[in-house]
């Protein structure tokens, strides 16, 4: 028996915060992981994904270097090397999440399979762990749905692609939202033919306003792209290939493909963990909770994906501060998901944080909408990346209630639109900063700018100057 302060079920991002973050702190901790440290976010997630995508980024660089006066080239793809870049990523981060680091930081380290005996015991492989609290950060898996002919083929989801070192000649992607439309991109760039078919709409979570300039690319890039897809069905050809068909408002739709991305979301990992002796209340979604992160069981918290309502990584570490707050220093932190970002990472990359126009309109909101395109930045036309545009919603006082952009760096331009709604800041804190030129960035101040533009140059204020001036 192992008696703890706090035991973390989960290595991956929110509960290895917890976990170096209470042990820092002076608790007791034990930290139990079944399969590899780091989760889901390091080994098949977050970090190899960027890594293809950069990949990618190279090989379509060198097809398009002819516009700055330099002579094309198509590229040749060695696609053992482009899984040991993968891998090498991979290892040069697992140091910050490896059992040695987290042995020093005084954290016990139990790899194996976690399932709770009560309310307060967790059983490990032949360890039992009593602890004060728990942190539930089991992640999420790729789901899989019934698709008639799945079992007739095979197929790839982000938890074994990045193991792939042989040439792709032309993936199909079973579903359009950031994972698929990611991968997609990246293995078409390396020079595989790609064929995307989502159900719904692609990347449904985002304005399409801004989608529409993501889905305009990636079609110039040769992408097949099929949206509202019916009646999905898989085959395996005479040759081994794989069949996809299924009917759109565009009629049927088939494409033969010599491999197959499933990419239909996720679910949270909440099975063969005995929540039921723990008093833990659950369903496939996840972990019931309240806002302090609090399961049914009130000494048994839980973050990340497994806890929801966003599986963003970044969000996991967020929760692990509230849960941090709540069990270390008994102040009752409470989530706040009004400035929660994310991030689609195409090329053009697509950022959002706060509400959308619709969400907005639907919300009851009275609302002023933004909008200012990449053409309009010296720098855009310099790097030629002048697709994209910045979209902000703003009351008609100019508090800020969301921002959506879509353009190269859009990552990392959402990030003062993410301060700016968090602080509840005006839209005139972002117009009146000093921006360096030429940066993309300057594209943020000029948007905010121009929510006055009416007002400076109306002809009320044209007869003030020209009053003033007679002094």
């Amino acid at each position: 028996m192992i008696k703890v302060d706090v035991c973390v079920i989960g290595a991956g991002s929110g509960g290895l915060s917890v976990a170096a973050g209470a042990a820092q702190m002076g608790a007791k901790v034990a930290l139990v992981e079944k399969a590899e440290m780091g989760g889901d976010c390091l080994n098949t997630g977050c970090v190899p994904s960027k890594s293809i995508l950069a990949a990618g980024h190279v090989a379509q660089s060198m097809r398009e270097a002819c516009q700055f006066g330099i002579v094309s080239q198509p590229p040749q793809v060695d696609w053992q090397g482009v899984h040991d870049h993968v891998h090498g990523v991979i290892a040069a981060i697992a140091p910050n999440d490896s059992q040695e680091r987290f042995e020093k930081l005084g954290v016990t380290v139990i790899r194996a399979a976690g399932e709770f005996i009560d309310k307060h015991t967790l059983k490990a492989g032949d360890q039992q762990i009593r602890a004060k609290y728990f942190v539930l950060a089991t992640g999420s898996s790729a789901f899989v749905p019934p698709i008639e002919g799945l079992d007739q083929v095979d197929y790839f989801t982000n938890e074994n692609i990045f193991d792939n070192t042989e040439p792709v000649t032309h993936l199909i992607v079973i579903g359009g939202g950031p994972i698929g439309m990611e991968l997609a991109q990246a293995h078409r760039r390396l020079g595989a033919e790609v064929t995307v078919m989502e159900m719904a709409r692609l990347l449904v979570k985002d304005d399409p306003e801004l989608t529409k300039i993501v889905i305009q690319r990636l079609q110039g890039e040769g992408l097949n792209l099929v949206e509202g897809g019916r009646n999905l069905k898989l085959e395996k050809t005479a040759d081994g290939q794989i069949a996809a068909r299924c009917s759109s408002d565009k009629g049927k739709q088939c494409a033969i493909g010599s491999h197959l991305l499933i990419a239909t979301g996720r679910r949270a990992n909440v099975n063969d963990l005995n929540l039921e002796a723990a008093g833990v209340n659950y369903s496939p979604r996840g972990v019931d909770i309240d806002a302090r992160l609090r399961s049914s069981n009130k000494h048994i918290f839980a973050i990340g994906d497994v806890a929801g309502p966003y599986q963003f990584t970044h969000m996991a570490a967020y929760q692990a501060g509230i849960v941090i707050r709540n069990m270390l220093f008994k102040l009752p932190a409470k989530v706040n998901y009004s400035a929660v970002p994310w991030v689609t990472y195409t090329d053009p990359e697509l950022a959002h944080v706060g509400m959308s126009e619709a969400d907005a309109i639907e919300a009851g909101h009275d609302i002023r909408v933004l909008r200012w395109q990449f053409e309009e930045n010296d720098r855009a036309q310099a790097e030629k990346r002048t697709e994209g545009m910045i979209k902000v919603i703003t009351t008609p006082k100019g508090f800020i209630l969301g921002a959506s952009i879509v353009g190269i760096h859009a990552g990392e331009l959402i990030q003062p639109w993410i301060l700016a709604i968090s602080q509840k800041l005006k839209i005139g804190a972002m117009a009146s900063m000093i921006a360096p030129y030429p940066t993309l960035a300057e594209a943020n101040k000029r948007i905010a700018g121009s929510f006055y533009t009416d007002k400076l140059f109306s002809a009320t204020t044209k007869r003030l100057v020209h009053f003033l001036l007679k002094f």
